[in-house]
């Protein structure tokens, strides 16, 4: 995948670097800022997802390059390994939610999602893909009940894992069960190309948003009907949308390929959304996700264009999260 290199470079950006935009109508352009959080050891990491334990703060980063997870304390410069690579023969790690019962959920994007106990890294349960065929299971998101609702890039499909669920395949495997099908739902594409990725859930647990890369659109769905509906895009699309964060009614979006990152506000009932702000930056090294923490965003900067899965080249070491203000 990559050649290492050995020196140690951090990009900071400030707002001279950063090409920030306000939406029509915003208010003044808020001052951006995007600089390392933390570092993540190894010169094949090309990190992917990211996920911090609401209990602790401890934050969870995933390699796409081998299924190594990271873990970083809050406060701590570089993290360190918390499951090796290729555990429980993992080859995978992007999509991670940490849930206040004490569980670290790890994707495994060929074959589905693994969940950890916290406390001893021990395996809980695995859910695997039903079937045979192309699949990428990408991202998750948990909501107060404890289910667990899991995108599929390859597949029009959205999965759900229950607590009756993992209680039933405790200490084994399981399959995942599709839950929600977008055929016919989404707009038309290439068979081989990516749809379906990040994925968040109210507050309430009532609706999930659902981003299509490819087309651009955010979904809302139902929770308790499985009714999908297109949300009313306003400024601005979700063109390589990747990972979402959802917070008080903001919506903030990873655009992986162009290095930017979008803020949108909902309507109340979730069936709209507005541009409030976007920043593109180089900075941003290919982002794939984003975490809400303490009133900034951390961010995952993948370096996939860098001998990774989208380019030829060599990445930059080490490998980080950024801490990105103002947006």
């Amino acid at each position: 995948m990559s050649r290492s290199i050995h020196r140690r470079t951090f990009l900071t950006a400030t707002a001279a670097l950063a090409v920030a935009a306000a939406a029509p109508g915003a208010q003044a352009a808020e001052r951006t800022h995007v600089s390392p959080a933390f570092t993540l050891p190894g010169d094949r990491v090309y990190p992917e997802g990211i996920a911090l334990d609401p209990r602790t703060g401890d934050a969870y980063v995933g390699s796409f390059a081998d299924g190594t997870v990271y873990r970083a304390a809050p406060g701590r410069r570089t993290a360190e390994v918390f499951l090796p690579a290729g555990a429980d023969g993992r080859h995978t790690a992007n999509g991670l939610k940490a849930d206040r019962a004490g569980r670290l959920w790890v994707i495994d994007s060929s074959a589905g999602v693994d969940v950890y106990d916290l406390r001893d890294r021990s395996l809980i349960a695995r859910f695997e893909v039903p079937g045979s065929g192309p699949r990428m299971v990408n991202d998750l998101a948990i909501t107060p009940d404890g289910t667990a609702y899991l995108t599929d890039s390859r597949r029009p499909v959205l999965y759900r894992v229950t607590p009756a669920d993992l209680a039933r395949a405790r200490g084994g495997r399981a399959a995942l069960t599709p839950y929600v099908d977008f055929s016919g739902v989404l707009a038309p594409h290439p068979s081989e190309a990516f749809t379906l990725n990040g994925i968040v859930a109210d507050p309430a647990g009532r609706r999930l948003f659902v981003v299509d890369m490819t087309g651009g659109d955010l979904y809302r769905v139902d929770v308790a009907t499985g009714a999908i509906r297109r949300v009313a895009l306003h400024g601005g699309d979700l063109t390589h949308g990747d990972g979402l964060e959802l917070a008080h009614g903001t919506l903030w979006a990873a655009h992986n390929t162009v290095n930017t990152i979008s803020r949108w506000r909902l309507s109340p009932d979730g069936t709209s959304a507005r541009l409030e702000r976007s920043l593109t930056d180089p900075a941003l090294q290919i982002p794939t996700t984003l975490v809400r923490e303490r009133g900034r965003l951390l961010v995952v900067r993948s370096q996939f264009d860098k001998g990774g899965p989208m380019g030829p080249g060599v990445p930059e070491i080490p490998f980080t999260v950024a801490r990105v203000h103002g947006i």
